[in-house]
């Protein structure tokens, strides 16, 4: 039986997700996004050629692949057509690959002003700093209710009748809590009308056709977007995305049953990166922190904000073992830690006195936690030709094992640079 495989992130996001999933996806015949829009941005380089991807799975970089959209994901038309030209432009097959859940929901233009309108209204030191998609508010009007689904934008009538009530009620908000300019709500329906013919050959019901994959025995890829610690329920909360990360939404977000999941792939950094506002135990606001954001060059692929870099969080990486159960883990970013001599790793935390080894629900607490470090030696030697973990200089490979004994896990890959083919794996127990 063909296996059916969830990849996910284990920290704050931008974990090299795209890297590993583009390795695996040649695999695979089915790759499904399951959660978040285009907040999301998965970087791939494939030889010359750099590809950055927000709402499309990656698994369209591998020929003959069919990717989805699962109803878990929330979709920006505008953006989505966009992401469509570019990539054939480029010379990639998009139309007769790619399919959409017409049970994703819709994000509006009215979404992407509250979000931005929302966290500016928030005292200093408590914004999220979102990426201004709108994602947030377009999942609270999904739990509301009150949400646009793709269903009824493919069908013309039914647009505009919702679009008007829902452009119209919003222009009430926008205006008397915000004061801000009200929608054009005639322009907003003639430009959904236009995006809605446009994504009509992509926009299906998406479940029939998992379920005839899982009934023929075809082999399914599940792709997670952001990361453990930003899910909405076990995240470091309110400074989260807003929709289930975790190896639990993966189900929800696709319509798969649980039991026809057969393995969960975990993706770490060696370091940690944290874009927005939030608690980061082991940030390092210094040299080191910028050595690690310029070598890994840290900035948002979706906003291009340099992200916070620091050591990496053990403590933060068992809580999302815990709550994913994988069943190994791929490692990127070891190449970034090269330059340096020594290296640290998080393995607890020192909160009022006391030492922790979890994560406290509460955000400010998490914020006064002061990590306690393991520290080991560094390679300072060039790895990117290694093939196996093997072939690492031993200090890489004690770095290796400290973060398996640590976390509790096993590693079975790491990525050695930034190409297609720059992973080494686990060939034996040395």
């Amino acid at each position: 039986m063909a296996e059916n495989l969830l990849v996910l992130g284990l920290q704050w996001g931008d974990e090299g997700k795209g890297q590993v999933i583009d390795v695996l996806a040649d695999r695979y015949d089915v790759i499904v996004r399951f959660q978040g829009g285009a907040n999301a941005g998965h970087t791939v380089r494939v030889g010359r050629e750099k590809f950055t991807l927000h709402q499309i799975p990656t698994g369209i970089l591998r020929t003959g692949k069919l990717c989805i959209i699962g109803n878990g994901a929330v979709v920006d038309p505008e953006g989505l057509l966009e992401e469509i030209d570019t990539l054939e432009k480029r010379g990639l097959q998009v139309h007769g690959r790619l399919l959409v859940s017409d049970r994703a929901h819709v994000v509006m233009p009215y979404h992407k002003i509250l979000d931005g309108l929302q966290d500016a209204s928030r005292a200093v030191g408590k914004k999220i700093e979102t990426t201004g998609r709108g994602i947030g508010p377009c999942y609270a009007d999904k739990a509301a209710r009150r949400g646009l689904r793709l269903v009824e934008m493919m069908q013309p009538q039914t647009l505009q009748a919702r679009l008007k009530e829902l452009a119209t009620a919003k222009n009430r908000e926008l205006t008397a809590l915000y004061g801000a300019d009200p929608l054009d709500v005639e322009a907003l329906c003639a430009a959904y009308s236009g995006y809605a013919e446009r994504l009509r050959p992509f926009v299906r019901d998406t479940l029939p056709v998992i379920g005839a994959a899982l009934a023929n025995g075809k082999s399914i890829l599940l792709e997670g977007a952001q990361a453990a610690m930003l899910d909405i329920e076990f995240g470091t909360y309110p400074y989260v995305t807003s929709s289930n990360v975790t190896a639990g939404g993966a189900a929800v977000g696709t319509g798969i049953p649980p039991s026809r999941i057969d393995r969960v792939l975990g993706v770490m950094k060696a370091y940690c990166s944290r874009v927005g506002g939030g608690p980061f135990p082991t940030e390092q606001d210094n040299e080191i922190g910028q050595l690690m954001r310029d070598r890994g060059e840290e900035y948002g692929s979706t906003t291009g904000r340099p992200r916070r870099c620091g050591w990496l969080d053990c403590v933060a990486l068992r809580h999302a073992v815990a709550v994913n159960g994988p069943d190994s883990v791929a490692l990127t970013g070891l190449p970034v830690l090269s330059a340096l001599p020594k290296l640290k790793i998080c393995v607890a935390y020192r909160l009022a006195g006391q030492v922790v080894k979890h994560v406290p629900a509460d955000p400010d607490a998490l914020a006064q936690a002061e990590p306690e470090y393991e520290e080991l030696d560094g390679w300072q030697t060039d790895i990117s030709g290694a093939k196996a973990l093997e072939e690492m200089p031993r200090a890489a490979r004690d770095y290796v094992a400290a973060v398996e004994a640590a976390v509790g896990t096993t590693v079975d890959m790491v990525t050695v640079g930034r190409g297609r083919g720059q992973i080494a794996r686990r060939t034996g127990n040395g």
